[in-house]
């Protein structure tokens, strides 16, 4: 009897914890429970892209590229002068002594260096030409001859200018006067499109931009070492004592009539 009823009990309590619900069950059925009477949330992707910080790039072009170089072009370790914008021909940022304190004076000093590299640019080329052929023009006309024993031309280094008569003085200086109070008048009548040492002469002048812009530069440079050259020229004869032609006469001379001086 006792042995039936050990063996009853066993069995019941077999079955019955075939229905229990293990631990592993009733974590599963909450969870269940839990989907089933909140609403599902779900996590956004994230942008890795966005989330690391790119340090912006700045790129120049056009003007904004002008206005980063601060730095004189001729003198990199000084800062470039407000007043040059570089839109002049031959603007490369040279002032060391800030005379253009602003584009009224930047102008003005542009108008004095055309006139003046225009005029050495005649000299350069007038120099070594009159002490080639001055003797042989006053022989032809029967004058006495300005250049010296030592064919220099005459100049402040060389002496010599009181043989040049003083009516020659007055005309150059009246012309010169001419030229500056036209010049004076134009810049002031036509101020916005005027471009200073322009005399409205237009003979084989571009006519398109560039080729403006080309000729003007050409000129500005051409006329900067002019003005070095007249004044090489100055300190050459004044030194040596003897004229720039025969210094270096080959570029004066034939080659035939050069080997055989």
């Amino acid at each position: 009897m006792m042995k039936s009823l050990s063996f009853a009990f066993a069995f019941l309590a077999a079955t019955s914890s075939a229905f229990a619900p293990t631990q592993r069950n009733a974590l599963n059925n909450h969870a269940l429970y839990m989907s089933e009477t909140e609403p599902a949330v779900t996590e956004a992707p994230i942008d890795t892209a966005a989330s690391i910080e790119v340090e912006p790039t700045i790129v120049a072009s056009g003007s904004s590229a002008a206005a980063v170089a601060t730095m004189s072009q001729s003198l990199p370790f000084l800062a470039r002068p407000a007043a040059l914008t570089g839109e002049l021909a031959g603007d490369v940022g040279f002032d060391p002594l800030g005379f253009a304190k602003s584009e009224a004076d930047l102008m003005n000093y542009r108008e004095a260096e055309v006139k003046h590299a225009r005029l050495a640019m005649l000299a350069a080329a007038g120099w070594p030409l009159s002490e080639v052929f001055d003797k042989k023009i006053a022989a032809v006309m029967g004058m006495e001859p300005i250049l010296g024993s030592d064919d220099r031309v005459p100049s402040l280094l060389n002496g010599g200018l009181g043989k040049i008569s003083p009516a020659y003085w007055v005309g150059c200086i009246g012309v010169a006067a001419m030229i500056d109070i036209f010049g004076q008048l134009r810049m002031k009548s036509d101020n916005k499109e005027y471009i200073p040492g322009d005399f409205g002469l237009r003979l084989g002048y571009p006519s398109n931009e560039e080729g403006q812009k080309k000729m003007q530069l050409a000129e500005i440079k051409n006329g900067r070492l002019a003005m070095i050259a007249v004044f090489a020229f100055a300190i050459q004869e004044f030194v040596t004592k003897q004229g720039v032609v025969d210094e270096t006469p080959l570029f004066f001379f034939p080659l035939i009539e050069t080997l055989h001086k």
